[in-house]
């Protein structure tokens, strides 16, 4: 027994020290590693996946909940700018206005624009309307206007006006 002993010793170091079985253990043994690597990584990231997954739910569940206010914020703040635009303009023309109101109080002022616009003189001056030798037939006949009463010319400009809206 004894020889078979060594026999199967010596067997048994010759396949341990082959290169072929320690090949074959070095194979095993990172087999072994990289499947052990495998189910840990894998296990990472089925918790980062969900993670991941709970977080990006999170995320979106507060973009579809604030994107209505938001939008309604930013609609509102647009409005109150053109608001305010509107009352800065309002206010510019309540200055205007004010401004022509205490010119038309002052009697100087009043009486220039009669004479102006209605083309009124005072008693013992004598008007002049100076007619242009180079306006049209059609302009010479508006001239003509001043010469009219002022109902005539008011039926005349709604007779146009009617005229160019058929």
């Amino acid at each position: 027994m004894k020889a078979k002993g060594k026999w199967d010793m010596a067997v048994k170091d010759r396949d341990r020290f082959s290169t072929a079985t320690r090949i074959r253990l070095i194979g095993e043994q990172t087999a072994a590693r990289v499947y052990r690597s495998q189910t840990k990584r894998q296990a990472r990231r089925s918790r980062l996946t969900g993670r991941a997954a709970l977080l990006a739910l999170v995320v979106c569940t507060l973009v579809v909940a604030l994107a209505y206010p938001i939008r309604q914020y930013v609609s509102q703040r647009a409005e109150v700018a053109d608001l305010q635009r509107q009352r800065q303009q309002a206010r510019e023309r309540v200055e205007q206005l004010r401004d022509l109101k205490a010119r038309w109080q002052d009697d100087a002022y009043a009486e220039q624009q009669i004479r102006q616009r209605l083309h009124y003189v005072l008693p013992g001056e004598t008007g002049y309307v100076v007619i242009d030798p180079d306006l049209t037939k059609q302009s010479r006949a508006d001239l003509g206007a001043a010469d009219r009463p002022w109902y005539s010319n008011v039926w005349d400009g709604v007779d146009k006006s009617d005229a160019s809206d058929q």
